[in-house]
């Protein structure tokens, strides 16, 4: 089977030939008709999460798919055969830059059925980022502030759409030349960050979403009003995210001293601070499809590549530029495996 996979940290991203993927009782077979691009695919290249995500190399990237059922294993109950799916797989079973791939039931739901396989294949990570973040971590209500940092980016444009759709009031920040696009998305208060300081044009947030880290995320807690959170997707990670993850006692203890900083500052403010590394959810997905087929959110695709221009399309990555996400077109040929294989 035809793949794209780093046989080493810092290496290329390679197309190789890999085995066919086992097929577990609870596992669906999918035939990746679209992949999603991701920065967590480059930072896994680059070897920045192989302490706290230890893979084993080789690896084949990819986070999102979308896809049709090759074949199911013999508990799964959700699926058949020939139903159209997405999902976003969980940590152990990724693999999306490839011909096939297995993914648990429980992180797949059905395909929405207003879009094709590109836009789905943009959704899984940035929607389930949005989701968890809004909905579950920031419990957001009608009436109050939300500030979505990145508003053109594929976290940002979802996370407005679903700010909005829950009742808030949305600030972002984007490049004057998004100006237009994001106010299209719902957003209120639009920040041109190149020109303007959004610590000087907002205060009193109940909500942040930070995507960039660094002096970004410490401005962005003194625009929160006293018992505010601000939601961090690229760090520094938590104590709470060092449990969850069940990393060991030394992984747990450097971990809790890398958000320290920002924790003492976030609480001498009276506001909280959060990281989140979202997880796979296929219930969640199952709600999001329905916004999407319900139009309140729709997915942004502002590039699609063949599957053979994937490494490319990694390298391209931190170029930017592109409003939502980079899509993965799967391979037009078909290949159908032999029986499905217990493991």
């Amino acid at each position: 089977m035809k793949a794209f996979a780093i046989s080493r940290y810092k290496g290329p991203l390679e197309a190789m030939d890999v085995p066919e993927p086992l097929v577990g009782e609870y596992d669906v077979l999918i035939q990746v008709r679209a992949a999603g691009l991701n920065q967590l695919d480059e930072k896994i290249r680059t070897g920045e999460f192989k302490q706290i995500l230890p893979y084993r190399l080789p690896l084949v990237l990819g986070h999102d798919v979308a896809g049709v059922v090759l074949g199911v294993g013999a508990k799964v109950q959700a699926f058949k055969v020939g139903d159209e799916v997405y999902g976003r797989p969980r940590t152990d079973s990724i693999g999306s830059f490839a011909e096939r791939i297995t993914v648990p039931e429980a992180d797949l739901a059905m395909k929405p059925a207003s879009i094709g396989f590109e836009e789905a294949g943009s959704l899984p990570l940035v929607a389930l980022t949005a989701w968890q973040a809004l909905v579950e971590r920031g419990n957001v209500q009608p009436g109050q502030k939300v500030l979505i940092h990145a508003g053109a980016g594929g976290v940002g444009s979802i996370a407005i759409q679903l700010a909005k759709h829950l009742g808030a009031s949305v600030a972002t920040t984007v490049s004057a030349s998004n100006i237009d696009f994001v106010r299209e998305l719902g957003a209120d208060t639009l920040i041109d960050y190149r020109n303007e300081d959004f610590e000087q044009r907002i205060s009193d947030y109940d909500l942040v979403l930070d995507s960039l880290g660094g002096e970004n995320l410490t401005k962005s807690l003194r625009v929160l009003k006293p018992g505010g959170k601000a939601i961090g997707i690229s760090g520094p990670p938590d104590p709470a995210f060092a449990r969850e993850a069940g990393l060991n006692p030394v992984l747990r203890l450097a971990i809790t001293g890398l958000s320290a900083g920002v924790r003492r500052q976030a609480k001498k403010l009276g506001v909280s601070y959060e990281f989140l590394f979202m997880r796979a959810s296929g219930e969640q997905l199952g709600r999001i499809a329905s916004l999407v087929d319900g139009g309140t959110v729709r997915p942004i695709v502002g590039r699609v590549v063949p599957f053979e221009q994937t490494a490319q399309a990694l390298q391209d990555i931190d170029k930017g530029g592109i409003r939502g996400k980079t899509v993965i077109s799967g391979p037009d040929r078909v290949h159908l495996p032999g029986p499905v294989q217990a493991r």
